[in-house]
């Protein structure tokens, strides 16, 4: 199997955009991608030494320079880490002595989140990676003075972090063959081809900026506007102005972007769907965009499974209220009870998925691999249901993850940072109703015997520790947590 797709559609359809970065205006053709992927692929080989398997880190926005890494991964081997521009110093420590990475390419306005004790390896700034051409001699590089690489279906091209139930984030290996699969689910569920057109400004540090649309459409030579952020006038104006065919968001963002005043005389002639997940959308929402005669896609996904695993048709929306759909046509889906045994429909259970799009593993943990991985079976953690239509409902989430704007926070990873305050006996957070972000979090708090505490310096040290969604919003200071009959943490009744 082919995994070099810039080389296929350098031959195919050598003058045809892929990718705009909006920002700076710059664009890549097919032919310039493959030719660039070359060039960057050459350098960190030559230069740096680049290796199979070899990690390279980026921190960075979103940039043409991401997609240029990624094929250049294609060429070459090695694995490209996204960091989260968003997390605190510590958090990105964390993140560098896990993954270990031969190469760090930095922007510079995030330079100062890398610390010295984290990382003292290879450092290179943002905007040398398009530079970076052979210096042997003013040799171009060719297919010839590269070490190809011919991956295995199973080698890893991306790890990308999730957070951890145990406080700390595991690295999900992201593999050819799971990038291929999902691309072919995706194009079995909407309607993607090199016709297709599309903006991106979720971010790359996720995999639904990398998975959910710029990597199949990279896959059938489609269009991809790249943003930095997402805006939500600007937004509206792109999707009239760039001809958007499909658009991926998660209903805060539908909502934003719903409430500016021009919406109501805005049309989206070009726009088959707009694709959403991440949390449920509203049904008057919904109703607001299938009056503009844009229909909306929900469906499910995960970091180490697709991510692209359910879709819901526009024309069930209301008779399966609430439902994330029907698996894609290439992921196996059933709901096992608490004894592994398959549940009858309408019987609440655990989400198992298996198929060509499950990830290997973690990265350098064995232990979580094998507590989410059986029989190929992944482990969701998510309580569902399936009715007799085989529609799915997610009813629950097993693991006390909530989703604050879309972002997923594990109350574990919020807790973990609160304890090493020195003030703080005992923590726990829990997830609560946000008008704008859906979710955000609430820290009950004890503080430790003789201490005092007010919420003005916890605040403060939360914006030291923590990323922005991830910090609590509201702290309550209490006696003691109400701890159930085996000593563990009873969130029940702290909701």
């Amino acid at each position: 199997m082919h995994f070099d797709w810039a080389a296929k559609w350098a031959y195919y359809l050598p003058e045809k955009v892929a990718i705009k970065e909006y920002e700076s205006g710059r664009t890549l053709t097919y032919g310039a991608l493959n030719e660039q992927g070359n060039q960057l692929a050459y350098a960190l080989q030559k230069q740096y030494g680049i290796k199979k398997e070899d990690r390279v880190a980026i921190l960075a926005d979103n940039s043409l320079e991401h997609l240029l890494l990624l094929v250049a991964a294609q060429k070459t081997g090695f694995i490209l880490v996204p960091l989260n521009y968003r997390l605190a110093p510590p958090e990105i420590g964390y993140l560098l002595k896990d993954s270990d990475p031969a190469l760090l390419v930095v922007e510079d306005k995030y330079a100062e989140k890398v610390r010295q004790e984290d990382y003292d390896g290879m450092v290179i700034e943002l905007s040398a990676v398009a530079r970076y051409q052979s210096t042997d001699n003013n040799q171009q590089p060719t297919t010839h003075s590269l070490i190809t690489y011919h991956p295995s279906p199973d080698d890893p091209i991306l790890i990308l972090y999730t957070s951890g139930t145990t406080g700390f984030p595991k690295g999900a290996m992201y593999t050819y063959k799971m990038m291929f699969w999902n691309s072919i689910n995706t194009a079995m569920s909407l309607i993607i081809n090199n016709d297709s057109r599309t903006i991106n400004c979720m971010p790359l540090f996720h995999t639904g900026g990398w998975n959910v649309l710029m990597t199949p459409f990279f896959h059938h030579g489609g269009y991809t506007c790249l943003l930095k952020k997402f805006e939500p006038a600007l937004i509206l104006d792109l999707l009239v102005s760039e001809k958007v065919s499909i658009f991926m968001g998660v209903p805060t963002m539908l909502k934003m972007i719903a409430d500016l005043p021009n919406f109501t005389e805005a049309s989206f002639p070009e726009l088959y769907y707009i694709i959403v997940g991440g949390e449920p959308m509203p049904i008057p929402l919904i109703e607001q965009w299938h009056e503009k005669n844009v229909p909306i896609r929900q469906g499910y996904g995960m970091t180490e499974v697709g991510p692209n695993l359910t879709s819901l048709h526009h024309k069930d929306v209301v008779v399966k209220k609430g439902s994330i759909g029907k698996p894609n046509f290439y992921v196996s889906a059933k709901i096992v009870d608490i004894n592994g045994e398959e549940a009858a429909p309408g019987q609440a259970g655990e989400l198992l998925l298996k198929g060509p799009m499950v990830t290997p593993g973690y990265w350098r943990n064995d232990e979580a691999t094998q507590k989410s991985i059986e029989d190929g079976w992944f482990h969701s953690g998510d309580m569902a249901i399936m009715d007799e239509d085989g529609y799915l409902f997610i009813v629950d989430r097993i693991k006390n993850m909530y989703i604050s704007g879309g972002e997923n926070v594990y109350p574990a990873e919020v807790e973990r940072v609160l304890l090493q305050h020195p003030k703080i006996s005992e923590a726990a957070v829990i997830g609560v109703p946000d008008a704008k972000w859906g979710e955000t979090g609430k820290a009950f708090i004890v503080a430790a015997t003789g201490s005092s505490l007010d919420e003005v310096s916890l605040q403060a040290f939360c914006r030291q520790e923590l990323a922005g969604f991830k910090r609590p919003k509201y702290f309550e200071f209490i006696e003691a947590l109400p701890k159930n009959d085996t000593g563990k943490i009873n969130r029940k009744a702290l909701k």
